[in-house]
Parts: structure tokens; C-alpha cells; sequence
């Protein structure tokens, strides 16, 4: 995917349009205090408490094993604004295995 290195959106801060810098950066690793995390944290009898949680019951861990993962991460790219020099944020990313700034 190929992306200008340069492109003019809106600033929130000056809040008008301005020409904004693009760059990418690693995404995050995920909370460890995610809802996934906490219940496999529970089955392996690391946290506290007992039953499903308010859930139907679930079959066994076999049947819903995860199956392979996504070929390709989301973009997260960061938006610098040329006059007052602070950054934000894409609103959602968009699948790509490579993207190369022009």
C-alpha cells in the first residue's frame, strides 16, 4: 500500500486544514486486563471466582480451538500537524502487509 508522506487534513487543535506529516508506528501490545485475558488467566486457576460469568455455557476447549492468525496486521498511523506540531491519530486502520511512503 502506498501512501503520500504528506497530506492535508483537519487539525483538531487549530481546527482548520493544514498540511500533516504521516508516519507509522508499531502497534501496541493488547491490555493484560482484557476481558480474553482474565478468562484464560481463570482457566488456568490463576484469578479468583467460579462459573461462567453471567454466560451460556461453552463446549470444550478443543471445539473452539483459535485457528490460524490474520496474515496481516492493522495500520496505525500518526498524523503531525506542520503548524502546531501535535500529533493524532487514524480513526481505524486498514489492513496491509507492507506500506511504503512516496
Amino acid at each position: 500500500m502506498k501512501k503520500p508522506k504528506s497530506v492535508k487534513r483537519f487539525c483538531p487543535y487549530c481546527r482548520k486544514h493544514t498540511e500533516h506529516k504521516v508516519t507509522q508506528t508499531k502497534k501496541k501490545q493488547a491490555s493484560s486486563l482484557t476481558q480474553g485475558s482474565k478468562i484464560r488467566a481463570r482457566r488456568r486457576g490463576k484469578a479468583r471466582g467460579h462459573g461462567n460469568l453471567g454466560r451460556y455455557s461453552k463446549p470444550a476447549v478443543t471445539k473452539w480451538k483459535r485457528t490460524g492468525s490474520k496474515s496481516t496486521k492493522k495500520t496505525d498511523f500518526r498524523y503531525e500537524c506542520v503548524v502546531c506540531k501535535k500529533q493524532h491519530t487514524q480513526k481505524k486502520g486498514i489492513r496491509a502487509k507492507r506500506v511504503e511512503f512516496v
